[in-house]
């Protein structure tokens, strides 16, 4: 149930109303920004809400139980504070989203309507359907350690403790040629062994994707060439010349923790539990059934 203020249900009471839509979205990177499908500028709470902007509400679905309540808010990239590489980069995942209905007329004679996370960007040529999620979609994240063979530590975090501004797992290199959209020739790699940078991660460090990570997929050394094929695409695309550090990966497995790193000790798995081969196992006839390992 909503709390109105006095002077907001008497304007609702008067039977005509000036009502507006106004989204308040603040993005993952401290970047805050505000919406509106009014033809002007409102301002609350300090923010500045733009109109124009080709936003527009779809209806409000709602339910009493703990399910993910959803609606969508679908814009066109009219507004020079929308871009289509931002979309691309992720910037707008998982943004904080504020849904206010306001009295335009009266700004101060507002109602919050609801609070939710942007989930699924569905992208057209020139348009975009960003998905708003309330806050029960939180209900369904996974909360505190999952038991599973592999380590779920990101490397060189605090419970991996592994150091990669080591140079023996820390690179840097040049683009010297463009195979394909995401796989190229790099040169500065060839004192690091086949494979060192297969799931590890890159960072541009100049040409037109500057300051933007990437992930490794495949690194082969061989023949005098490094070719490095990434997990996706760069927005911008890569360039000739264009410089990168690149970090060493890790496939999550004891064997590589030990091997590659020295880090057993800080290994954040559980490579002893049983796996799904002792589901399937049945006790054959003649055998020992004492209740030991089959």
């Amino acid at each position: 149930m909503k709390d109105l203020s006095p002077a907001l249900q008497a304007h609702l009471a008067s039977g005509t109303t000036t009502l507006a839509w106004c989204w308040k979205i603040t993005r993952t990177d401290g970047v805050v920004m505000g919406f509106t499908d009014h033809d002007r500028v409102l301002g609350f709470g300090g923010t500045s809400f733009e109109p124009e902007s080709g936003f527009a509400a779809a209806e409000i679905r709602s339910g009493s139980d703990l399910s993910v309540d959803a609606q969508d808010a679908e814009g066109a990239l009219s507004s020079d504070r929308i871009t289509e590489s931002d979309i691309l980069d992720g910037r707008w995942d998982n943004a904080l989203v504020e849904l206010w209905r306001v009295n335009w007329q009266e700004p101060g004679q507002r109602v919050l309507m609801r609070r939710g996370a942007i989930g699924e960007l569905r992208r057209g040529q020139s348009s975009f359907v960003a998905e708003i999620r309330s806050l029960s979609h939180l209900l369904g994240q996974t909360v505190g350690r999952v038991f599973q063979g592999s380590c779920d530590a990101a490397l060189g975090d605090g419970r991996c403790r592994v150091n990669l501004d080591d140079p023996a797992y820390t690179g840097r290199g040049h683009v010297a040629d463009i195979l394909r959209d995401r796989a190229f020739i790099a040169t500065g790699l060839s004192g690091f062994a086949n494979g060192w940078f297969d799931f590890g991660s890159l960072t541009w460090t100049s040409g037109a994707d500057a300051g933007r990570a990437a992930e490794i997929a495949l690194h082969e050394a061989g023949g005098g060439a490094v070719t490095l094929t990434l997990l996706e695409a760069p927005v911008r695309g890569i360039g000739m010349g264009d410089a990168f550090t690149i970090r060493a990966g890790c496939d999550k497995r004891l064997e590589t923790c030990r091997a590659k790193f020295g880090n057993a000790v800080n290994f954040r798995g559980f490579p002893h539990i049983p796996g799904q081969d002792a589901i399937t196992r049945y006790a054959k006839p003649g055998s020992a059934n004492d209740g030991g390992v089959l």
